[in-house]
C-alpha cells in the first residue's frame, strides 16, 4: 500500500483550484458530455451486504452498467455492479483493507464519510492521487465509532453520486446493548435521479452545472430502484437505518400508519430516544429509526414537505405474530448517558465566543440583455419590477431579463423602447408588468409594479418561515440548468479574515475543541439551505440553531443549516492530517464551496 504524505499548501491551493474550475477547460480533450451509451454494458445486480472481519481485504470495482428504472434503461455506474454498492458490515474497533478499481469514465477517488480515519485514506484529491481509469489503490479503514457510515466519489461527486455510486457502511457497537433490542434490520437509501429521454440527463465532462441549486431529480430513487416492497409480521419491530444519498434534495420521511421511534444519528445513538412522525435528513445524513408494525394491511413509507407528498416504498404488513414479541421493549424510550455527559460538558461553551465563524453565501452573475430590462425573481415569476432588489417571498436578488414594452390600454401596440402609443398617448410600460397586472389587478396596471417595488429590499424571514428554510423542489429549472461556476459562486467566508474557499487557512491541534459558528446569510444573491459537512478530523455536537440550545444530542459530521439560520457547533479535534470541510450540496461542493485546514498531532 503505497504510504501518502500531508500535501503542501501551495500545491494544496493549485489542486482545489483545478477541481472547481471544470468550466475553465474547454479545450481539453475531454471535451463533451460524459457517455449514455447502454450497449454491451452488464446489467446491474441486487445489492449485498457483506461481513467483513478485523484485517480482512475487499475488492470495489467502480464500472458502468444498464440499471432499469420503471420502463427506462439507463446508463449508470456502480460500485460492484449494484446501486447502491455492496453494503459493508464490520465491528466496531475493527480494520479492514478495502482495494478499489476504478473502470469508470473518468478519474476516481473513493470518500468514506463520517469515519475517523488516517487522513491518507480520505479519499480526496488532497490526500491522494486519484486513479486514471484502469488504475488502482487500497485503501485502510479503521472504525472508532458505532453506527451507520456511507462512501461516495469525491471528484466530480455531482456527476458519479447521480450515476448511482454510493454504499453504506455499517459499525456494529461492541457493546451488545447500544441499540435497543429489534426483531431484524433494515438499510435505506434516499435518493432522486434527472431523467430527460428516457436517460439519466446528460453531464458536461468539462463544468459543472445546476449550480445555483443542486441537481433535482423527478424520479425517486429507494435502495436505488423506483419501487420498493417490504414485509413484516405483525408487531415486528424494525430498524430502519436511513441514508440521504441524494445530491440536493431534502427528505423529510415518515411511515403513514406504523409507529417510530427515533434512536440515532450521523455517528452513533441519540442522547434521548424519542418517538417522532417523520425525521428530516439533509444530503449526506443518516438517521436510525425503530418502527414498529402493529396493525395488519399496507403501511406507506413516504416523502413530505409544504408542497407535497411522494410515496416511496411500501411494507406488507402480514397477520402472522413477531417473535420474539418486543412491544414492551419498543415503547421504552432510553437516556443515554454518554451523551449527557456530553451536554454537561457542552455547558462551558454556551457563553464563550466563536473560535471560528462561518458564512454561507451566494454571488450570481447571469449577464444583462442588450436592451430594455426589467428585473425579475428566476423562483417566482410574478415578481417582476423596474428597480433590480431583492424578491419579497424568498429575498433572491433579481436578475435582468429582456423586456418589450406594451400600451395597458391597446395590448396589441407592442415596442422594444419605451416610446408613447400612438392610439392613446399614454407611456408604455414593460409588457411583463402590464401581464402581471392585468392577471393579479384587473385594470390597474401600475399596482403590481409598485407592489414589487415597495418590497423588494428584503423579505427573506418569509421563505424561512413558510418553508423553514428549505428549498424542498427546483422552482427555477431552467434558470438552475445553465448556472456553472462561472456565472454562480458558492462561498464560505471566514469572517474573521475575509478569506474565502480555498484561501481558508485554519490550523488546529488533536485535543481541541473548536467552536464554529455556522451563518447561512439572507443578504446573498441566492439564500437557500446548506448541509455542511466536516470530514475525518472528528466529530462534532450541534450546540445551538438561532441561540436555541439543541434539544437532542448526537455525534455528526454534518448539520443542514437552513436559509437565514445560524449554528454552532463544537468540534471535538481527533486526528491528524489535513482534511476538508464543505456544502454537500454536490454542485455546491463541484463549484468551490469547500476549504480544507490542518491538524497537528
Amino acid at each position: 500500500m503505497q504510504p501518502i504524505v500531508n500535501t503542501p499548501r501551495s500545491e494544496k491551493l493549485r489542486r482545489s483550484a483545478i477541481m472547481s474550475s471544470h468550466s475553465d477547460h474547454p479545450g481539453s480533450e475531454n471535451h463533451g458530455n460524459f457517455p449514455a451509451d447502454i450497449r454491451d454494458l452488464p446489467e446491474s445486480r441486487p445489492s449485498e451486504i457483506v461481513s467483513l472481519a478485523n484485517g480482512e481485504a475487499f475488492d470495489l470495482r467502480i464500472a458502468p452498467m444498464v440499471k432499469r428504472l420503471g420502463d427506462a434503461a439507463v446508463r449508470m455506474l456502480a460500485y460492484n455492479g449494484s446501486v447502491p454498492g455492496p453494503t459493508m458490515r464490520v465491528q466496531q474497533g475493527s480494520e479492514v483493507v478495502i482495494n478499489v478499481t476504478n473502470e469508470a469514465d473518468t478519474e476516481a477517488t473513493v470518500h468514506w464519510h463520517g469515519l475517523r480515519l488516517q487522513n491518507a485514506y480520505d479519499g480526496t484529491h488532497e490526500t491522494q492521487t486519484p486513479m486514471q481509469v484502469g488504475q488502482s489503490f487500497s485503501y485502510r479503514l479503521q472504525f472508532h465509532d458505532p453506527g451507520l457510515y456511507w462512501y461516495h466519489p469525491h471528484i466530480r461527486e455531482d456527476y458519479g453520486q447521480e450515476m448511482g455510486l454510493y454504499g453504506n457502511i455499517l459499525v456494529v457497537p461492541s457493546d451488545p446493548g447500544y441499540w435497543p433490542p429489534v426483531n431484524r434490520e433494515e438499510l435505506i437509501t434516499l435518493d432522486d435521479v434527472l431523467l430527460e429521454n428516457g436517460q439519466i440527463a446528460s453531464f458536461s465532462r468539462t463544468e459543472t452545472t445546476y449550480v445555483a441549486m443542486g441537481r433535482f431529480g423527478d424520479t425517486m430513487l429507494i435502495n436505488g430502484d423506483v419501487t420498493v416492497e417490504l414485509s413484516a409480521d405483525l408487531g415486528e419491530v424494525v430498524r430502519f437505518y436511513l441514508t440521504n444519498t441524494a445530491n440536493t434534495r431534502v427528505f423529510n420521511v415518515g411511515f403513514d400508519t406504523a409507529r417510530m421511534k427515533l434512536v440515532g444519528g450521523d455517528s452513533g445513538r441519540v442522547e434521548q430516544e424519542a418517538f417522532v412522525t417523520e425525521v428530516m435528513l439533509a444530503p449526506s445524513e443518516r438517521i436510525v429509526v425503530d418502527v414498529q408494525f402493529d396493525q395488519p394491511g399496507t403501511v406507506t413509507l413516504e416523502h413530505r414537505h409544504p408542497e407535497r407528498t411522494y410515496p416511496l416504498a411500501s411494507v406488507t404488513v402480514r397477520e402472522t405474530a413477531a417473535e420474539p414479541e418486543l412491544t414492551k421493549q419498543f415503547e421504552v424510550l432510553r437516556t443515554n448517558a454518554d451523551m449527557t455527559a456530553e451536554r454537561d460538558r457542552l455547558d462551558r461553551y454556551r457563553a464563550v465566543a466563536p473560535d471560528k465563524t462561518l458564512a454561507f453565501v451566494a454571488e450570481m452573475d447571469m449577464g444583462v440583455p442588450d436592451g430594455p430590462i426589467v428585473y425579475s425573481c428566476p423562483m417566482h415569476s410574478e415578481v417582476i419590477t423596474s428597480d433590480q432588489g431583492r424578491c419579497p417571498h424568498c429575498g433572491m436578488k433579481l436578475v435582468a431579463v429582456a423586456a418589450t414594452y406594451t400600451c395597458p390600454m391597446h395590448p396589441d401596440v407592442v415596442s422594444d423602447s419605451p416610446d408613447r402609443c400612438p392610439e392613446c398617448g399614454m407611456k408604455l410600460m414593460p409588457s411583463q408588468l402590464v401581464g402581471q397586472a392585468q392577471e393579479h389587478h384587473g385594470d390597474d396596471p401600475t399596482h403590481a409594479q409598485h407592489h414589487a417595488t415597495d418590497q423588494h429590499g428584503h423579505a427573506g424571514g418569509h421563505s424561512h418561515e413558510a418553508t423553514g428554510g428549505i428549498e424542498w423542489e427546483d422552482d427555477m429549472v431552467e434558470v438552475n440548468r445553465i448556472t456553472t461556476p462561472a456565472n454562480m459562486r458558492w462561498k464560505l467566508v471566514d469572517r474573521s479574515t475575509g478569506e474565502e474557499n480555498h484561501a481558508i487557512d485554519w490550523h488546529f491541534n488533536v485535543g481541541d475543541q473548536v467552536k464554529i459558528r455556522l451563518v447561512n446569510e439572507m443578504d446573498s444573491d441566492h439564500p437557500m439551505h446548506h448541509p455542511f459537512h466536516i470530514h475525518g478530523a472528528g466529530r462534532f455536537l450541534v450546540m445551538s440553531r438561532d441561540d436555541t440550545v439543541e434539544p437532542n444530542l448526537v455525534w455528526k459530521d454534518t448539520v443542514l443549516v437552513r436559509t437565514g439560520e445560524t449554528v454552532d457547533i463544537l468540534l471535538d479535534v481527533t486526528n491528524p492530517g489535513l482534511w476538508m470541510a464543505h456544502c454537500h450540496i454536490a454542485e455546491h461542493h463541484e463549484s468551490g464551496m469547500m476549504f480544507s485546514f490542518t491538524v497537528d498531532p
